[in-house]
């Protein structure tokens, strides 16, 4: 029997019919994006220059990772000023005209928010250190003094994200051994007292800024996190469970324990961000990067008076396997529609291995491991892409919001084999080593085959080295060309769009072959076969769209089709 889910549905500008609700969001990494200065860094003034690019796509919102005034330890998620431009990014004047640009042709803009921490090198982190213990300015940041006799152990056991101790101790103005200050992740980023009414405030704030200049939203980073348990007690994550080497599962796992994470305290927070959103004409968004597993707890991050989305990181780490989707995407549908809220699809960020060589790995990929250099079962490029043309292919047409990652649309893959002296991600120097992170999805990417540093500058010059071959991946080689990953993609949105899919019904067919899916939404049929034998398509089917090309009147393995109902 199929199964028949219907999403909420309405006319423009009624309720039901947000915007947000079924929007198809991409995502700009600014470094690796364009370059206009030539530095070998991407800022801003690039990203307008491509503007006209990102239109002709047929996205209809783009979301930034950090631009703010940084140190950089983190590539931008240690926050030293929340309402300025790095210099390496450009100015102020330099986003507003981008912001005018993309909302010329359109297109809405997500900034990135980091609220659980900020920079140790933030004006209100100095200000805390030369106050001294006790002071308004230190209850801004969580200090506390030290166990033992003199104060030589940290205040509990807690580990960082990023290994060791989630503590460091100061030294005070007079020279001396001071108080220990709260750090999940790397000791530059000092975590903020969210019990302190003045950080409230200052979040209220920052979010006035931006949206008085007129940001259609905020991706807030790890959501999930900002309130810690009373007393911080101790405690021991399970074993093999660590936030950046672990699956969803163990990430989840660790969160629905832990003292600092998915504490019902944050939900006050972002009732209190979304009652000033509500403020602001336009259906301002907040979308959450929330860690909570299952399912139907995350969405407690998306009821009605929270957050308006929150990534669907449970789909993104499912296999290319065909029950293990059907499941996903009906606890996805079960848990979000029971707060009245989309589901947020999404294969790839700056934070995964890119899907098109994620999909063909054989060997277990922890989030934010990377590949290599201990790597086993690495991905047949030819096969990854196949599989991630496919899996876009059913993800973009499934009801609901969903997000594309930069160059996913000219099907990259994750480089794998950059120079050790060229790797930049702190978690490749942290671990000795030992893992080689997250710079293979964040290489900059290509816009001309020719040019130097592949249309990324005018310069050659580039933060990390662009692999030989990138530029056969380059816009410009693909646009117009029947059959490439550009125009599959720009075809899929607009056939998407034209069948008003994102705010459609959903209802599963059966099929014979357990590696088939088959559903039918708003006057389409989407088949996946997620295995390798060929099936029959429906006699006299009417072939809108295909992943890759078919074989007569069968679907080919790894293979996705949109058909006429």
């Amino acid at each position: 029997m199929a199964t028949e889910i219907t999403t909420t549905t309405g006319t423009h500008g009624t309720p039901g019919s947000e915007w947000w609700r079924s929007a198809v969001i991409y995502q700009i990494y600014p470094r690796s994006f364009a370059d206009a200065s030539g530095d070998g860094i991407g800022d801003l003034p690039g990203i307008t220059s491509h503007i006209d690019s990102l239109a002709e796509l047929g996205i209809d919102a783009i979301w930034l990772s950090p631009f703010f005034t940084s140190p950089q330890n983190d590539a931008g998620y240690d926050v030293a000023d929340y309402c300025d431009v790095d210099p390496i990014f450009g100015t102020l004047d330099d986003f507003d005209r981008m912001l005018e640009e993309a909302h010329s042709r359109g297109i809405r803009v997500i900034v990135d928010l980091v609220p659980n921490h900020s920079s140790d090198q933030h004006r209100w982190f100095q200000e805390a250190l030369a106050a001294g213990p006790g002071s308004e300015e230190r209850a801004r940041y969580i200090f506390r003094e030290g166990k033992g006799a003199n104060g030589e152990l940290p205040p509990n056991n807690w580990e960082s994200v990023f290994g060791g101790p989630a503590w460091s101790r100061i030294e005070e103005a007079d020279g001396t051994p001071g108080q220990w200050y709260l750090h999940l992740f790397d000791s530059s980023q000092p975590d903020f007292d969210w019990n302190n009414r003045w950080v409230h405030e200052q979040f209220l704030d920052i979010l006035r800024f931006w949206l008085d200049r007129g940001v259609d939203g905020f991706r807030v980073d790890v959501a999930h996190g900002l309130v810690k348990q009373e007393g911080l007690p101790d405690w021991t994550p399970p074993a093999e469970s660590n936030s950046m080497g672990g699956g969803l599962e163990d990430e989840a796992e660790e969160a629905a324990l832990s003292p600092y994470w998915a504490q019902e305290g944050v939900h006050e927070i972002y009732r209190e961000w979304r009652d000033l959103l509500n403020t602001y004409e336009g259906e301002r968004v907040l979308c959450a990067e929330a860690w909570v597993d299952p399912l139907h707890k995350l969405a407690k991050w998306v009821r009605s008076d929270e957050m308006h989305q929150a990534f669907n990181f449970g789909y993104l780490e499912t296999k290319w396997d065909a029950s293990a989707l059907r499941t996903v995407i009906d606890d996805s549908y079960e848990a979000f529609h029971s707060v009245g809220a989309p589901s947020t699809w999404v294969l790839s960020n700056h934070d995964v291995v890119r899907h098109a060589s994620r999909l063909a790995v054989t060997a277990d990929n922890p989030q934010g491991d990377g590949l290599g250099p201990r790597s086993k079962g690495l991905p047949d490029p030819v096969i990854g892409l196949r599989r991630a043309r496919a899996a876009t292919a059913l993800m973009l047409a499934l009801p609901g919001s969903a997000y594309i990652y930069q160059g996913e649309e000219l099907g990259l893959p994750e480089v794998i084999d950059l120079p050790d002296e060229a790797r930049q991600d702190p978690t490749w120097h942290r671990t000795n080593g030992e893992r080689y992170g997250r710079d293979g999805c964040r290489v900059p990417i290509p816009w001309e085959a020719d040019a130097p540093a592949a249309g990324f500058n005018t310069t050659g010059e580039s933060w990390l080295p662009q692999p030989s071959g990138w530029g056969a991946f380059a816009r410009a080689e693909q646009r117009g060309v029947e059959g490439s990953t550009l125009e599959f993609y720009r075809r899929a949105l607009a056939l998407r769009k034209e069948h008003n899919v994102g705010l459609g019904s959903f209802t599963w067919l059966q099929h014979d072959e357990p590696e088939v899916l088959v559903f039918r939404t708003e006057g389409l049929t989407v088949m996946a076969n997620t295995g390798a034998t060929p099936v029959p398509l429906p006699e006299g089917a009417d072939v809108l769209l295909a992943s890759a090309d078919l074989d007569g009147d069968t679907l080919p393995g790894d293979t996705t089709v949109w058909l006429a109902s």
